[in-house]
Formats: C-alpha cells, structure tokens, sequence
C-alpha cells in the first residue's frame, strides 16, 4: 500500500523510489508474497530473470527492445498502434520520446484508464501528443496518480 509505505518511510523516500529515474525501491525477499517469483503467470519464467525491485531506468532498458522490433516497425508500416501498459512503462516511453531529462521525469505523473495520443512526424519524432475527452478530467486524473503515495 503507497500511502502505508509513506507513512513508514515518509513521502518524499516514497516519491524517490517511486518517480526517479535511477533509484530502485528495496528489493523484495524470495519469501515475500509479493515477489515475482509467487506469480503464476511466471511460473516458466527462471526466478534469477524476475527482478525483486525495479527503477525507471531499468523499466526502459526492458521496454526498447520491444519499442524497437516490434512496435516502431508496424508504425512504420502505417499501422496505428495502440500501447495498454503499466503507468512505468508508460513513463518510459514517453520519457523516450519526448527525451525528457532523468531529474524531469520525476514529475510526470500519467493520468490512469486515459488514452494519451502520439501523433508522430515522418522520422518518428513526437509532433503532437494530447489526452482524449476532457483535458480538465485528464489533470485531474494525474494529480490523483501524483498524491497516490502520500503519507
């Protein structure tokens, strides 16, 4: 729980491991019921390839890859792509796209359930990028995921 955990540690150890971009929350035991490890859908999955805490930093070195092969070549082939993620991979990419500086990436908080649409130029760099339906709600909705972890 976000707002248990700031309670203990104190919301800005909390923002840290949270929103920066290179500092990783403490690793979670093999024991703990959270750990990867008690997740079924890992179950082929070798325990040395599940990590125990992740950082931005390592969320986009495990989401190129895949941005890379996979998606920028079907946008290549004028294909609109629609990505559904976790709000880190999120972050990641946007923070690739926008090349968005470590320290300012801290501060992008992406709203939950509201698709943000990309409009790309002919090389692939962003030329657009805005929230569907109401741009009020779409601010409103980040500064809700902002405080999601305060004590």
């Amino acid at each position: 729980n976000k707002s248990e955990t700031a309670e203990k540690f104190g919301d800005e150890q909390v923002f840290t491991w949270r929103r920066s971009y290179a500092t990783p929350p403490p690793e979670l035991s093999l024991d703990d019921p959270q750990h990867p490890t008690k997740d079924r859908r890992y179950h082929n999955v070798p325990p040395q390839d599940l990590p125990s805490s992740e950082a931005l930093k390592q969320t986009l070195d495990r989401f190129l890859p895949y941005w890379n092969e996979t998606i920028l070549p079907r946008i290549q082939a004028g294909e609109n792509v629609l990505i559904v993620a976790h709000g880190n991979s999120l972050r990641a990419l946007i923070k690739h796209l926008d090349q968005i500086s470590d320290d300012e990436i801290s501060q992008l908080n992406i709203p939950t359930a509201i698709p943000l649409v990309y409009e790309l130029d002919d090389s692939l760099k962003p030329v657009k990028n805005y929230y569907l339906g109401d741009p009020d709600a779409a601010k409103s909705a980040a500064n809700k995921v902002a405080a999601q972890a305060k004590g």
